[in-house]
Order: C-alpha cells, then structure tokens, then sequence
C-alpha cells in the first residue's frame, strides 16, 4: 500500500545557509537552516520532510537543480560528480517562519556522506531544500495511537508528539543505536515512551522494535500507527499490525525511510 502523503499545492527549490550545528547526543546533532526563502516553505503536518541538498567535500558552492518538480533527480545525476551535490531524505524538527529558520535533527552514522557533512558545516554554509509533504494522517474514529521507529524516525517521532498537546492514549516505540542516545523526553498524561537500543553492530536495525510491538499490550482499538525508519522495520510492522491484530489498511502510515545495504541515489 502506497503511503497517502499529503504535498502543497505548490512547491519549489528553496536555497538556505546554515546558521548553527548543535550536538543533541553522542549519535544526533541539530542543524539549523534559515534564510529568506524559507517564506516559500508550506507549514505542513508534524513529519513533514524534504530532500536536502548539500555539496560534497571540496565543492565551492551549492549547485541546485533549476526545476521544482519530480524531474530534478534526472537533473542532479546528469551533472558531473565534481559539481553534483549529495541529497538525502529528511524530517523537518521544528519550523519557525518568523525567525525565517528550520531544524533538522541528524542521525549520525559512521563517516557517510551526511554524516560528514553534519560534522564540518559552518554557519554561512550553503543548504537546499525540496518539501515531500507529511503522511501523518490520523482518522478522526482512532482511539489509540501506535508510533514507531528507529533513530531515522525519531526526529519526526519528537515532532508528531510536540505537535499534540491533548493526545489519546499513545505508545511510542523508538529503537536507536547506543544507549548513550536515549534521551529525555516530556510526554503529557497517556502517552508512553518505549526506548530500545542496539548497542550492537552486529543487529539489524529495527529488530528490537519490531518485537516489542509484537509482543506489546497496544492502546484501545480502532488504532491508529504511524511506522517509519528501515523498510524492514516499516513492512515488519505494518504487516504485524494488519495480519496479527486486525488493524484496517488504511489506519497505518507507513514509510521506508531506507534499506540496510543500499545507499540513496545522489
């Protein structure tokens, strides 16, 4: 089943520059973007994501693509390396529009690419952004709420639960690498945090949380899930939900953030 992702009517490639990198914990740090054409960034729901843009080591500058539509990936791979930049999928942590200024939450890995990136930019840095819309779409017959992922999910986790002062009876399931990633969180009455952590290089991410929910008491049914992180994860879940506890389809916004072994075209 495809995600129902909910996109503005209107949207275009938009040029930042960072202004500040702050580490949250010993696998996450905060980038903050801001500049004036953020003013062209439709607020979307709470997991709203973009692609970002930003140049490889050694490129002087930002080279985006001219068009603002799904033709920009042909576009970005018909540029040389040398002036090509990397793009990634990710999940927007807060926008402020007045303050002209978005976070973006980073789930370091190893030295890959973005990973890189995060650790060497500078305020004044170029960034580019494409909006790709929310898929957090609750029914208004739920009852209950399902949320889970792994570390790549937890920045739109974070954001779903900030976005919802007064919600129904919540389970969250968040998986992250180390246990030195496990944070605070405050959670108003009826929403219950669930960490998991690897702290093993040798388990598939996700395979934690797919069993806690399997073998989870859920909130009340009709239920509503929200799963996002390593397609495993995703399918795993949704199929559980489905199959094993008779959740409806189309109560379950599911999304494959990535796949183990595979890197992002870019």
């Amino acid at each position: 089943m495809i995600p129902r992702v909910s996109l503005p009517w209107e949207r275009r490639m938009i040029t930042l520059e960072v202004r500040r990198c702050q580490p949250v914990s010993p696998g996450f740090a905060t980038v903050t973007l801001g500049g004036p054409d953020i003013r062209h960034l439709v607020p979307g729901g709470p997991d709203q994501a973009v692609r970002l843009f930003f140049p490889r080591e050694g490129q002087p500058e930002l080279r985006m693509p001219t068009v603002s539509n799904e033709a920009w990936m042909a576009q970005v791979l018909l540029m040389p390396k040398a002036a090509r930049p990397w793009v990634r999928n990710l999940t927007i942590r807060s926008l402020r529009p007045v303050e002209r200024e978005l976070d973006i939450e980073f789930a370091l890995h190893g030295d890959s690419p973005m990973t890189s990136w995060v650790r060497r930019v500078r305020p004044g840095d170029p960034a580019g952004i494409f909006d790709l819309g929310s898929m957090y779409r609750p029914p208004e017959h739920a009852r209950g709420r399902l949320l889970v992922g792994d570390e790549s999910a937890l920045p739109a986790i974070l954001s779903i639960l900030d976005s919802d002062p007064n919600p129904p009876p919540t389970d969250v399931f968040v998986e992250v690498a180390s246990a030195y990633d496990i944070r605070s969180v405050s959670t108003p009455p009826g929403v219950r945090m669930h960490w998991l952590s690897r702290d093993s290089e040798s388990l598939r991410p996700g395979v934690r949380a797919l069993e806690a929910v399997g073998d989870a008491e859920l909130p009340e049914a009709p239920l509503y899930a929200w799963v996002a992180g390593e397609t495993r994860l995703a399918t795993g879940v949704r199929r559980h939900l489905v199959n094993d506890r008779g959740v409806p389809k189309r109560d379950v916004s599911f999304y494959g953030y990535w796949r183990l072994g595979r890197s992002a075209p870019g």
